[in-house]
């Protein structure tokens, strides 16, 4: 435990009162749509005529007044009172109020009825003759953001409506950002589909706003910091790039490929999942002569209070705040060495971001390198499922969390399994290790990891015929312990010969390559499971740099023997310029890079935006994206489907 934990530090303090994701409903749009840039305005328009509106008693049908007030500021309102329809809402404290029935309303006798719905005006008729006589009525409708941006103009709240993301975005001598992603809603039937950008300096100023019309059908896309800043005239920045995608169907995520580029690094990262959480985790102390901060990246339109994000070391509840209040969309980097300078790798550090911040990145510099990595959602709804244990031979090795191991010659393949549920007390592990061909090269018990483990898995040493491969962490009961099919890890790779790059990656375990389903295993991106087959977007390298992917076909059980896996190159256009076959093994795995598949001419025709979609109708693979540069600087994290 740090020395300098503060007094009343490990007291948990209540977070943002907003619903974000949730496994059984989905996303909620509502924080979205009040917390939007473009209603910011709209709602200071709002406020003040509220304030000048005399008393204003509350109409929430839906239970929208504390999202609506926690991310907008009404103070000064006159409210007179909070009524609602729902039983369960009845008698419910926020702040001040206590939910009354709708029914009672009139006894408030407000001159103003503040609807806090939007689509409000079948609301407002069913509840008209119970309101105060001669009360003025405004709904949430003032604080839409424009018609132009909406996808689905019937529902407001619709989750197509709010298809948005945030981007750690930066740009200078030393740094450049490329954000790359594609547009696979075409791929659903989308049509006219278009972006809207708004840049935030890292003190939540906007710098620029644009927006772009995406090519027809299932085309790249790029926004480069470079141009970004030449367009507008920017110099250099950090900050935030909020990202809204219009008429979009089949999704309502906004998913992409980030690159951090310079003469020091060569990093990439998987999105950020658009919705704030209230804990993650997969966070790294840093090792000796490390750096590591943590980019708290605020995603709403409220500040976010100096005590409102806090760390501590996993396991313990000894949270210490990053001491500096952040200002709306604003970001500021967290140095972990200072905050919690008793802490080093291998162990590890968990946020309690009281649903501020979208997916935090993390960046990690030793020996004048540096990469950017992410953390995972730390999951507050999980328990320990005891039919996991119960699974047995039918299920084979059940879930399974695979990563690379890269070149043992040149790289060193390190991984730390990370507690990734709040209620997560241990993890009981085995590690497989298998050659690029499917052969296995070695097992091992780990045990039954306690939370507080600082316990690394290393790929040295193996015998590896193909020279690489993948290793496979997998549930193993023999000790006891309780699973629930949330196995984590951070993998860590690092250049041998005292090279200083690196790179960090992290994700998530599944059933995978089974006929047999358990829950919503093997999971599909589309349509319930099992999910058999694969999509995979690999974005293609720029500056010089070679495009890069690990390909894995983990198999909970014997599943075809070697996968059909097609390598379609797409130009900027989606126009397929070639294709090539690979197969590989079951439990095996294919290293390779775009320039080894793919002709120069057809690279270079493929050109800036220009991808390859990695396709099997046979198999489930899981891949890993990256790129290469000739002076050995690299790159490494999971890839995205569709």
């Amino acid at each position: 435990m740090p020395d300098s934990v503060p007094a009343g530090a490990q007291s948990r303090r209540r977070a943002l009162p907003i619903d974000t994701f949730d496994n059984r409903t989905g996303g909620d749009a509502l924080f979205r749509a009040v917390g939007h840039p473009l209603a910011c305005e709209p709602a200071r328009a709002l406020a003040t005529r509220l304030r000048s509106a005399g008393r204003v008693a509350v109409y929430d049908p839906f239970g929208a007044f504390a999202t609506l007030t926690a991310l907008q500021d009404f103070s000064g309102v006159r409210f007179a009172g909070l009524y609602g329809r729902d039983a369960r809402h009845l008698g419910r404290r926020v702040g001040e109020w206590s939910v009354e029935p709708v029914s009672s309303i009139a006894a408030s006798r407000a001159t103003c009825v503040f609807v806090t719905a939007f689509d409000a005006d079948p609301l407002v008729a069913q509840v008209r003759h119970w309101l105060p006589d001669g009360a003025e009525v405004i709904t949430l409708d003032a604080m839409r953001i424009p018609e132009a941006m909406l996808t689905d103009k019937k529902r407001y709240l619709s989750t197509y409506n709010f298809v948005t993301n945030l981007v750690l975005f930066c740009e200078g001598p030393d740094r450049h950002t490329r954000m790359v992603s594609a547009n696979y809603w075409a791929g659903y039937g989308a049509r006219n589909v278009r972006a809207w950008f708004r840049l935030f300096s890292a003190g939540g100023e906007a710098l620029a706003s644009w927006d772009e019309a995406l090519a027809e059908g299932v085309c790249g896309f790029t926004v480069d910091s470079r141009d970004v800043a030449a367009r507008f005239g920017l110099g250099a920045f950090e900050g935030q790039l909020f990202v809204h995608m219009i008429d979009v169907s089949g999704h309502d995520v906004l998913k992409y490929a980030l690159d951090f580029w310079s003469d020091s690094e060569l990093t990439c990262t998987h999105d950020a999942n658009p919705w704030p959480s209230d804990f993650y985790a997969g966070i790294p102390a840093p090792d000796s002569g490390e750096k590591v901060r943590v980019w708290v990246q605020n995603c709403h339109s409220c500040a976010i209070p100096a005590d409102g994000v806090r760390f501590a070391p996993m396991g313990t509840e000894a949270w210490v705040p990053m001491k500096a209040e952040i200002p709306a969309f604003g970001m500021r980097a967290v140095e972990m060495g200072e905050l919690l300078p008793n802490v080093v790798w291998p162990k590890q550090i968990e946020m309690d971001a009281g649903k501020y911040v979208v997916r935090p990145r993390y960046e990690v510099e030793r020996g004048g390198k540096r990469h950017v990595a992410h953390a995972n959602v730390e999951r507050s709804d999980l328990a320990a499922d005891p039919d996991i244990a119960t699974l047995g031979p039918r299920f084979g090795k059940g879930f399974i969390l695979s990563a690379p191991i890269l070149p043992l010659s040149e790289y060193q393949s390190v991984a730390l399994p990370t507690p990734m549920a709040r209620g997560q007390a241990t993890l009981p592990l085995v590690a497989r290790f298998y050659d690029a061909a499917g052969t296995p090269a070695g097992e091992r018990f780990l045990g039954n990891l306690p939370r507080t483990h600082e316990l690394c898995v290393t790929a040295d040493g193996l015998d590896l015929p193909s020279g690489y491969g993948h290793m496979e962490l997998s549930y193993d009961f023999r000790d006891g312990g309780g699973g629930d099919g949330w196995i984590h890890a951070l993998f860590r790779y690092r250049r041998r010969g005292g090279f200083a790059h690196g790179a960090d990656t992290s994700f998530g375990s599944h059933i995978f390559n089974t006929a047999l389903v358990f829950k919503n295993e093997p999971q599909s991106y589309i349509g319930r499971p099992p999910g058999l087959t694969t999509r995979l977007f690999l974005r293609l390298g720029n500056d010089g740099v070679d495009a890069m992917c690990h390909l894995i076909y983990p198999a909970s059980t014997p599943w075809h023997a070697a996968s059909d896996t097609a390598l379609e190159l797409h130009d900027s256009r989606g126009q397929k310029i070639a294709e090539a076959k690979i197969a590989i093994p079951c439990s095996g795995s294919r290293l390779w890079r775009a320039s080894e598949i793919f002709s120069a001419n057809d690279l270079s025709g493929a050109g800036n935006g220009g991808y390859v979609l990695i396709r099997d109708r046979t198999c489930r693979l899981f891949g890993y994206h990256g790129l290469s540069a000739p002076d050995g600087r690299f790159s490494l994290d999971h890839m995205f489907g569709f």
